[in-house]
Parts: C-alpha cells; sequence; structure tokens
C-alpha cells in the first residue's frame, strides 16, 4: 500500500514512520524543512531563547541570594542565536535519520494534488516530479494569522518567526496579542532587558487556562515592568522617526505606545492554500480541513492531521492524529483521543501547565466544583531553586472527588501536568493521588498537598 504524507512537521513524520511500522511503503513530502513549525519557528526555538533568558534573568535577580557572584554578567545573543540554530539542526537530522532507518522516502518541495491519487511536488529549483499514492495524509501545518491592522505591513512589524531571529535584541517591544506566543517572548525580551508591553483585546491574558495560575505570571510581568494592556483594541500602526507608534482605544481612551519593533501575536491560522483540495474532494474552509474522529476528511482515502484541521494547535496533538490516521488507513485498532488528557503549556517564568477543566469551565457545564490549592512558596523545592511564585491547584467534582483538571504554575509545571493528564485519562479521585507517595524534596509533593487541601487536611499549609 503506498502512503503519501504531506508535511514533515510533529504530525506528518510521526504519522509517516507510524505507517511505514506498519508495512506501508511511504514517501513524504515536506516543503521547506523536516520539523515543520515546531522544530524551526515554533517550539523548539523559542524554549532555547527562553531557557538562556531565564538562566541570566534568574543570576542577575537572585544570584546573590543564591550565593553566586557573576561580575557584570551579559548575555551574547548572537551566540544564543547559533545555539538555537544548532538544536534545530541536531534535531532535524534525528528527523532525517529516523525516516531512513523506516525506509520512508523523502521529497522536498511543494505537494499539491492534481487528481484522485496523485499528486504534483514542486522543488525549489522549479522541477517537478509527480508521486501516486493509495491513501494521504495532509499535516499542512499553520501559518502566523494576518490581522487587518493598518500599518501591520510596515518594516518592523514582525511575526512571531521573525520574533526568533532579530540580529539584535530590540530597545522596546510592542506584542499585540496576549496568548501563549505573545507571552512568552514577552517573557525572553524582558528578561534580557527590552522594555515590553503586551496589548490583549481580552479582559484576561492567555484566557483559555486557570486565571489563578495566569495571575502568578502576571505578578512576575509586573516585578519585571512589563505594561500589561487588556480590553485594548489596537486602532493602527504608524511609523515615527524614532520606530513605531501603536494607537490603541479601551473604554472610550486613547493610548499611542512608541517600540522599536512591533510583533503581532494573534495566533496561527490552518495552511490549505495551493493544496488541490478542489481537485479530491476535500471538504475545507478557512477554518481548517474538515475531519472525523479517526482524522478521515470528506475523501475516504484522505485524512488530514495537525494545524491544518483547525483543531488544537500544539505538536503533542498533532503526533498523536497521526498515530491515528496512520492506523485507521493500515486497519490497526486504536483509541480516539481522549481530548479531555491533552496538556497546555506555557514556557515563561513561571511556567504554566493545564489539563482538563479549568475551574470556570467546569461550573459552567454544571458541576459542583470542589478546588484544592497548594502554593509553592511553602514547598521546599520551590524555595532552595529560589521560584516560589506559583502554586498547584485541582478542580474535583465535589460529588465524586473525580479529578476535572488540574493547573500548576511554576517551576518543572510543564513536566508536572503529566501527573494530571494520567489521572484524568485514569479516572482518578483525590484519594489516588494523596495516597500515592510523592519523593521529597520535589516540587511533585506539591500536588500531594493540593490534594490533601482540597479536603483541608494539607499538612505544610499555614492558616
Amino acid at each position: 500500500m503506498k502512503i503519501v504524507v504531506l508535511g514533515g512537521g510533529p504530525g506528518g513524520y510521526v504519522a509517516a514512520i507510524r505507517a511505514a511500522q506498519l508495512g506501508a511503503d511511504v514517501t513524504l513530502i515536506e516543503r521547506k524543512a523536516l520539523g515543520g513549525t515546531c522544530l524551526n519557528v515554533g517550539c523548539i526555538p523559542t524554549k532555547v531563547l527562553l531557557h538562556t533568558s531565564e538562566l541570566y534573568a534568574q543570576l542577575k535577580q537572585d544570584g546573590q541570594e543564591l550565593g553566586l557572584e557573576a561580575a557584570d554578567i551579559s548575555f551574547n545573543w548572537p551566540q544564543l542565536q547559533k545555539r538555537k540554530d544548532k538544536i534545530i539542526k541536531l534535531n532535524a537530522g534525528g528527523i532525517d535519520a529516523l525516516l531512513k532507518k523506516n525506509k520512508i522516502a523523502k521529497v522536498m518541495g511543494s505537494g499539491t494534488f492534481i487528481g484522485e491519487h496523485e499528486l504534483k511536488v514542486t522543488a525549489a529549483d522549479g522541477s517537478r516530479q509527480t508521486v501516486n499514492f493509495d491513501y494521504a495524509i495532509i499535516a499542512s501545518g499553520s501559518e502566523p494569522a494576518r490581522v487587518p491592522i493598518p500599518g501591520a505591513d510596515l518594516d518592523g512589524v514582525i511575526s512571531s518567526d521573525e520574533a526568533l531571529a532579530l540580529p539584535e535584541v530590540p530597545e522596546s517591544l510592542c506584542i499585540i496579542g496576549g496568548g501563549v506566543i505573545g507571552c512568552e517572548f514577552a517573557s525572553v525580551y524582558s528578561s534580557l532587558g527590552c522594555r515590553v508591553t503586551i496589548v490583549e483585546m481580552l479582559p484576561e491574558l492567555i484566557t483559555t487556562m486557570d486565571q489563578d495560575t495566569v495571575g502568578c505570571l502576571m505578578k512576575q510581568f509586573a516585578k519585571e515592568g512589563i505594561q500589561i494592556l487588556t480590553s485594548t483594541q489596537v486602532e493602527r500602526i504608524e511609523r515615527t522617526e524614532s520606530g513605531l507608534k501603536v494607537s490603541t482605544t479601551s473604554s472610550g481612551v486613547s493610548r499611542m505606545i512608541e517600540a522599536d519593533k512591533v510583533l503581532i501575536a494573534t495566533g496561527r491560522r490552518p495552511v490549505t492554500d495551493g493544496l488541490g483540495l478542489e481537485c479530491i474532494g476535500v471538504n475545507a474552509d478557512r477554518h481548517g480541513i474538515k475531519v472525523n474522529s479517526r482524522m478521515q476528511t470528506s475523501a475516504s482515502h484522505i485524512y488530514a492531521i495537525g494545524d491544518c484541521t483547525g483543531g488544537i494547535m500544539l505538536a503533542h496533538v498533532a503526533s498523536a492524529e497521526g498515530m491515528i490516521a496512520a492506523e485507521a488507513i493500515l486497519a490497526e485498532s486504536s483509541s480516539d483521543i481522549d481530548f479531555r488528557t491533552i496538556p497546555s503549556c506555557v514556557y515563561t517564568r513561571p511556567e504554566l501547565a493545564s489539563v482538563g477543566m479549568t475551574e470556570r469551565l467546569a461550573r459552567e457545564k454544571g458541576f459542583e466544583v470542589r478546588t484544592g490549592v497548594f502554593p509553592l512558596q511553602v514547598n521546599a523545592k520551590s524555595m532552595i531553586m529560589g521560584e516560589t511564585n506559583g502554586l498547584v491547584k485541582f478542580v474535583v467534582d465535589a460529588r465524586t472527588d473525580e479529578i476535572l483538571g488540574l493547573h500548576i504554575a511554576g517551576p518543572r509545571a510543564t513536566d508536572l501536568i503529566a501527573e494530571g493528564a494520567l489521572a484524568i485519562r485514569l479516572e482518578a479521585t483525590l484519594d489516588e493521588i494523596a495516597t500515592t507517595i510523592h519523593a521529597h524534596p520535589t516540587v511533585a509533593e506539591s500536588l500531594l498537598e493540593a490534594a490533601h487541601a482540597a479536603h483541608h487536611r494539607a499538612i505544610h499549609l499555614h492558616g
């Protein structure tokens, strides 16, 4: 059986490998670089910058308290860019090796469907070739969303792609959009000395996450001097002699923000244009390609996964969908994705991580809600790390004690959230967390304490 995968990101290459493991003859087509958005201009490079900026900020702010003296510590932006590129290259090489190991044919170029079982691939040099297939998996990903703001096309107005590779750290940066992308870049550039302003149209930052955890991030942003303007609409961007000027309004009050650079971080949109979907009868609109629970499109032999479907735009979701699509094509039984167990992570300082329902959503759905909250300021390991701005919060069904959600702000939050995802997957109750011994001293034992706190039995909680 011949399967073609259109896109080599975390959804596409995983789908290709799984299909090859199950015996298919697989061809993977990638128009830019293996690893897609995640590896090249998303998850991986942003975390490289965040890691260094976090270390730099902690040494500058807390070095003396930690017993470290580093006179005149400074950062080397060109060297950080080189490290970022090196890590991207290493990971891309790893993906390439995996494709070779699994005997997957790799074709570099832009793929367009020209028939029900035929793709045309155009390489960067203009050369073309045709690829025939029995089944296809579309994993074309997403791109930064374009917003209709006058002046958005001015020089100095950048996307998240460009924000990763600026030649130098700007003195000032205005970020339009207070979601995950905007907050992560705010954390990077503020930590490196840039004056940052975030403009968000909604009343809160990162509205998809529990606002108690987001409050910890807001506290850190305030400490760093980041200006946050919520419930604020951007009217236009203009060029001035000294840089750029962003005009905003909030409750009828106008305000102007001057900045060297303006980052538009208002989300991403599915890439579906130019794929030739009309040639194969695939139903799609501006929200993405329509699929069923097995990732099958309206054309029975065509599947679509990841960001191009307009669903949850996370790399780990795309990978899971890639596995499901490959197994569905090759009649391998597998479970549908349990969307309750998908963790969301923000790699700021403090880190934020969430899985399951927020307290607000649980109440809106009619649950009688109980919460268990434990602040990291009384967690020994957090004290040792000098990272006490955070908390652990369980959201549970008060009638059954079943865990509905887990929300964490603090060090290692993005690692610890896996315990919550597994708990929800297994329909665990608070008792099963509370009776599981957690190692000491760790940040993880705060989960144990938060589980006890829901019933007012936390050992180390004052008051």
